[in-house]
């Protein structure tokens, strides 16, 4: 799997009904030593019980007043994660592990629209502290407590920090951020928060 691939759904205020132009993607290929250092990535079980976890249904971030479903997200046909299919919806990496589960779970959004702001706009003002409510199928909720942000021009993203395997239950939300570029329709950056499981 190249993780390094595997970059994230922003909105670049594309033209109305064009949600394919929101993809953001490393602007670098996976090197020879990161293929090498992700290759173990596949075989990684973690020493602690994976427990059985219901699939996610929704994300509430009540600090910035956020309150979306969850889209079930796989990857295009090459290799980035696909991106939600509206504005106002997050969507959650399917491929990586469910939220409460041993690892990072992964959670995308767009930041903006050429409509006005998107579900992710606000995602700049979480906090250290701030929680993160996951829902389940089964009506259980996953709290996450967020622990830090941190922007990355996106020839920078920090793709093992996002992906690879932790030992603890964690959440990485992911958006666009930084100054927009007028030039490429992109934003330049990316943002993204991570938290922990509430203990």
């Amino acid at each position: 799997m190249l993780i390094a691939l595997l970059l994230v759904a922003c909105s670049s205020a594309p033209q109305q009904g064009d949600a394919r132009a929101a993809v953001e993607r490393p602007s670098t290929r996976t090197t020879v030593a990161d293929a090498e250092a992700l290759a173990g990535v596949r075989h990684f079980r973690s020493v602690r019980p994976d427990p059985s976890v219901p699939l996610p249904t929704s994300v509430v971030i009540p600090s910035i007043g956020v309150t979306s479903d969850l889209q079930r997200l796989g990857r295009d046909a090459e290799g980035a994660i696909e991106i939600p299919s509206g504005w106002q919806v997050a969507g959650w990496y399917s491929e990586g592990v469910r939220p409460g589960q041993v690892g990072p779970a992964v959670i995308v959004g767009h930041v903006d629209s050429a409509q006005g702001p998107a579900v992710f706009f606000r995602l700049r003002e979480l906090r250290r502290g701030d929680q993160i409510a996951v829902t389940r199928e089964d009506g259980s909720s996953a709290t996450f407590v967020v622990d830090r942000l941190e922007q990355h021009a996106k020839t920078r993203f920090p793709t093992d920090d996002v992906y690879l395997p932790t030992l603890e239950p964690t959440l990485r939300l992911v958006t666009c951020g930084g100054a927009f570029d007028r030039s490429t329709g992109h934003y330049r950056d990316n943002l993204v928060v991570f938290a922990n499981l509430r203990g």
